[in-house]
């Protein structure tokens, strides 16, 4: 990883010419004399009322449901010790913007002149109106172990991330390692290096899980805590003081199973690595510099497994992991604490995340190949959107299991309204994937390139996330053994193209087919072993209710023969495909990227309204715009009268879409261009845009993709007599498994008779 400069640092903190990290944005209209009214002065007085009567009406009428005060006095920041409130800040906003990335929580950060634990309880218990949840961060210890708990009674969740944050990321690290290295915690022992806030948390987190006391050894910079000492000890040292033979960190290492590192840089030499007991867990968190480096941790003991705080090594101990869905959970149950029953389901979570295959686009954010459980891989990735959905809902309802929760929610409405909060394209793909997971039964999806390895992945995640059941083409043998080298063990159904026990039936149903067409039935029992054919057949013969292909071939080569097999949709003249867009918050759906070179303007007609049928069946109100260099007629060219010839065709035939053009881009996706402009046009803000060729819409969604950073799924093929699909050979994993809940949403609709796909 690249090193970060003190530059780099420093220009990115007032880059823009604006100063720091975070700004408050309204949630409301502001835009007219009522708007103001309404948000302010007279209006603001019936919410006020409301919740002078009722309080817990704060949550529904101000932004307390959202809001979390992160509060520190910069005692103790990160690697940098006791830098005073004011230089805290720009940890503070830092700390902010992850809960909003991550989690959609707004913060207000508070840093506190103040050093006195009494003055700070009195004045952290004064802000308990403001917000929904309080962080504590950076306070040093001992003072920070009596703040928390003083504030326990708020009635709010008040939780100290440098003690429970960490001590939940290493107790999921440490479910994981012990069940790699084949130990039971009641059975291991445990020394910890360090004393402060997160060493005496993880302490008391590990007993709740199963560890035995007596196991367990505590060291500070002093050496062992052991019953006796006297130096330097405290209430909450002493509460671990171990009988002990031990004086110092290398004897306390000796046999011991695992070592958590929450000290400084370079405290655990190769030797005293070398002297932990068989398949040891060593986890040095010390930052910027480990205990002991990675490397060298490894290269004493190859049969270890090691983590660290860095990014550049494997298993990062990430606290971003914890505290952004731990309140995300508690704010949305309205919990009156955070116990220890939410931050053990918050730990237990994780951990059973780590055991999930891992989508492609972790992969693809951390530069990796592949990604699987194991003893370089114990806990998620912080980038991996799948923490949210799981360890928020286990949060939440360990809050409602444990009464402390005032909402209870139905975890699988939550589940779908948090992804929801990752954004609209999430809510887009959601909503896809709960459609395909509401065909009962189970609708079944056939892949040509069964062999390839991101159709086997992709196919594993199709089966975890009950979107259906692929069907793979290819070589069993080949197949099994790719599935073994990815450390896939779902159960993949197979057809074997050379040996399979329909083909006589689809080679004589497509001679039927095709005998006028030149293919005699010799050649039919040779052409239904290509994939690309078999795979149309199946649906055909319906053996699959719906097919997907492309990934190694030519559009053309996969089109042509879906295309001969299934034909064109009742009163449909050409296929058009189609690609769904989420560019920032916006969603369109764009046509025709794939099929048709120069369309006329019967085509794009048709094209539009395939189109729009599309965005309805995904949730979007259609709005067409034909789109040309000319806007309404402003230069005269055979190209831009297609596009107004292509209007008037769509209204003639389906009057209930909303359709307009010819016209400029931006005057078909900003309301202001057209309202200034063209206040005569139908529409304002197309989400269908229909370009005037293959060429420019194919320029333009690569375009959108590459360098706007949209994400798109498609190509979706429009038309088609029966829900056959076309890959693109750049499709990832993700892609892959959004186009099979296309796949899926397109047979169900011609099932229910639907608009189709």
């Amino acid at each position: 990883m690249k090193q970060v400069t003190r530059e780099d640092a420093l220009e990115y903190h007032c880059r823009g010419g604006r100063p720091g990290k975070l700004s408050v944005t309204p949630t409301k209209p502001m835009t007219t004399q009522k708007d103001l009214s309404l948000a302010y002065t007279p209006g603001v007085a019936v919410p006020v009322l409301a919740i002078a009567e009722k309080p817990e009406l704060a949550y529904k009428y101000t932004a307390r449901a959202n809001l979390v005060g992160v509060v520190t006095n910069g005692t103790a920041i990160l690697g940098l010790g006791d830098r005073g409130p004011l230089a805290s800040k720009p940890v503070m906003e830092g700390k902010a913007v992850l809960f909003k990335k991550f989690a959609d929580i707004d913060v207000f950060d508070i840093e506190l002149d103040c050093r006195d634990p009494e003055e700070m309880v009195r004045t952290i218990r004064a802000l308990v109106p403001t917000f929904g949840g309080i962080n504590l961060e950076d306070i040093k210890a001992p003072e920070c172990f009596y703040i928390e708990q003083a504030l326990q009674d708020c009635d709010i969740p008040v939780f100290h991330d440098d003690q429970h944050g960490t001590a939940i990321i290493v107790a999921a690290a440490l479910i994981n390692g012990l069940e790699l290295q084949g130990k039971r915690i009641e059975d291991v022992r445990l020394v910890v290096s360090g004393a402060g806030a997160a060493a005496i948390s993880c302490m008391n987190l590990v007993l709740k899980l199963g560890a035995r006391r007596e196991n367990l050894i505590l060291v500070d910079s002093k050496g062992v805590i052991y019953k006796g000492r006297t130096q330097g000890m405290t209430p909450f040292k002493e509460a671990f003081a171990a009988e002990t033979e031990a004086r110092t960190l290398a004897d306390a290492l000796r046999g011991a199973d695992v070592f958590f590192g929450l000290s400084v840089a370079n405290t655990v030499t190769p030797e005293m690595a070398k002297s932990m007991a068989p398949k040891p867990l060593i986890l040095a968190l010390a930052n910027p510099d480990p205990e002991i480096p990675y490397d060298v941790a490894r290269a004493a003991r190859p049969d270890a497994i090691v983590g660290t705080g860095r990014s550049d090594c494997p298993n990062q101990i990430n606290n971003v992991l914890g505290f952004p869905f731990i309140f995300r959970g508690a704010l949305d149950v309205q919990a009156r604490c955070i116990n220890d029953e939410m931050k053990i389901a918050a730990a237990r979570s994780l951990a059973a995340l780590a055991r999930e295959e891992v989508p492609d686009s972790v992969l693809v954010a951390y530069g990796l190949e592949s990604l699987r459980f194991g003893p370089e891989y114990l806990i998620p990735k912080p980038l991996d959107p799948r923490v949210l959905l799981w360890e928020a809902p286990a949060v939440a309802q360990a809050a409602m299991d444990t009464g402390v929760a005032r909402n209870p929610l139905d975890l699988d409405e939550y589940r779908t309204q948090l992804a929801m909060r990752q954004g609209k394209g999430e809510r887009l793909f959601a909503y896809l994937m709960n459609k395909a997971r509401s065909a009962s039964p189970p609708q079944r999806i056939v892949f040509a390139e069964g062999e390839e390895s991101r159709i086997l992945r992709a196919a594993a995640q199709i089966v975890h996330d009950g979107l259906g059941v692929p069907i793979l083409i290819g070589r069993p043998e080949v197949i099994h053994q790719r599935l073994q080298e990815l450390g896939i063990e779902t159960p993949l159904e197979v057809v074997d193209p050379e040996n399979n026990e329909k083909a006589q039936a689809y080679a004589q149903a497509y001679h039927e087919m095709r005998c006028r067409k030149g293919v005699t039935a010799e050649l039919a029992v040779r052409q239904v072993k290509d994939p690309n054919v078999l795979a149309p057949m199946m649906v055909k013969m319906g053996d699959a209710d719906t097919c997907i292909a492309g990934l190694l071939h030519d559009y053309p080569e996969v089109l042509r023969p879906a295309l001969q097999i299934h034909h064109t949709r009742s009163g449909v003249r050409k296929v058009s495909g189609a690609h769904i867009v989420v560019a920032g918050s916006q969603v369109y759906v764009f046509t025709d990227a794939h099929v048709n070179i120069d369309p006329d303007a019967m085509d794009l007609a048709e094209s539009a309204i395939l189109a729009a049928d599309l965005a309805a069946q995904i949730g979007l109100k259609p709005r067409v715009a034909m789109l040309s260099f000319s806007n309404f007629g402003s230069a005269q060219h055979a190209r831009s009268r297609k596009m107004a010839q292509a209007v008037e065709l769509v209204r003639e035939r389906r009057p209930d879409i909303p359709v307009d053009g010819e016209m400029h881009a931006d005057a078909a996706v900003v309301p202001r261009v057209l309202e200034q402009g063209f206040p005569f046009s139908r529409i304002r803000g197309a989400n269908v845009l229909v370009f005037p060729s293959l060429e420019a819409a194919h320029i333009s969604s690569k375009l959108l993709a590459t360098m706007g950073n949209a994400v798109t799924i498609g190509p979706i093929l429009l038309g088609a007599g029966a829900p056959v699909h076309v890959l693109q050979s750049s499709s990832d994993i993700t892609n892959i498994v959004h186009m099979a809940a296309v796949a899926v949403m397109d047979a169900l609709s011609r099932k229910n008779d639907q608009s189709p796909v």
